[in-house]
């Protein structure tokens, strides 16, 4: 088994071993892996995080030894919460790290990968957050564009974005809202939920295929186009601007 990890700062996870094929998730900086596949020019992998698997690109990544993958899948995660920062090496050459993005061996300002420090001068986070800070988490998200696979501020998809909340506050969902659906607590009605908890929608098929985070009076943060607020009743979504419903409540489930 061989074992990797993200040394650049947004790379994407393919369906397929080539350049073409569909982006279904992203590796952000620090986040480690299994290699479950090594090819000459793509790897597929398995997240330590959420064991997703995809495609990355054998140029995208480094290589580390086991032992350092245990040590990491381990010891506290250590988040960066900043929209953007640098993480910077000794040559002064940077990596932009974004929102979420981990921080390897992360000590007073000094991060590692492998053989490479880094200094990042911005906040981090690193105990588990209370419930009541999701809804200010995802506030950092507000107006992020709709990106289908995407994680970050700067394009991010509606169950990335569950993810990525949840992930700030230290708490671990699935990376697909289908997956994120099974996890939790089912609630019978909307009035017995709170801030923070989920909200899952389908198509007429049945399919979950949409989630979001429900808030207090029956507001709802969701990636819509963007990352957005309208409201929510026992129908689904109600879109705020075209005064039309938009998704299909399925279930509403409590994860912490």
């Amino acid at each position: 088994m061989h074992y990797g990890i993200c040394n650049l700062s947004i790379v994407p996870l393919r369906i397929e071993p080539n350049d073409n094929s569909e982006m279904i998730s992203q590796i952000l900086f620090g986040e480690h892996f299994k290699i479950i596949e090594l090819r000459k020019n793509w790897s597929k992998v398995r997240l330590a995080f959420d064991n997703y698997e995809g495609w990355i690109d054998n140029k995208q990544f480094e290589q580390i030894p086991e032992e350092t993958y245990i040590k990491l899948s381990t010891t506290e995660t250590i988040l960066a919460n900043e929209l953007i920062e640098f993480a910077t090496d000794k040559k002064e050459n940077f990596i932009t790290v974004t929102l979420g993005a981990c921080l390897p061996f992360y000590n007073h300002k000094n991060l590692s990968i492998n053989n490479t420090n880094f200094n990042y001068e911005g906040t981090v986070i690193i105990k588990k957050q209370p419930k009541e800070a999701i809804i200010n988490n995802a506030f950092k998200y507000l107006n992020a564009p709709y990106l289908w696979g995407g994680k970050t501020p700067f394009g991010i998809d509606c169950s990335g974005f569950t993810q990525m909340v949840y992930k700030l506050c230290g708490y671990k969902l699935l990376r697909d809202a289908t997956q994120q659906a099974t996890q939790g607590e089912v609630l019978s009605f909307i009035e017995e939920s709170e801030p923070g908890d989920l909200a899952f929608f389908d198509n007429n098929e049945g399919t979950i295929t949409h989630v979001g985070i429900i808030m207090k009076d029956n507001y709802i943060i969701h990636a819509h186009g963007k990352i957005r607020i309208d409201r929510i009743d026992h129908s689904g979504i109600f879109n705020i601007d075209t005064h039309k419903h938009t998704h299909k409540l399925r279930v509403i489930k409590k994860i912490i």
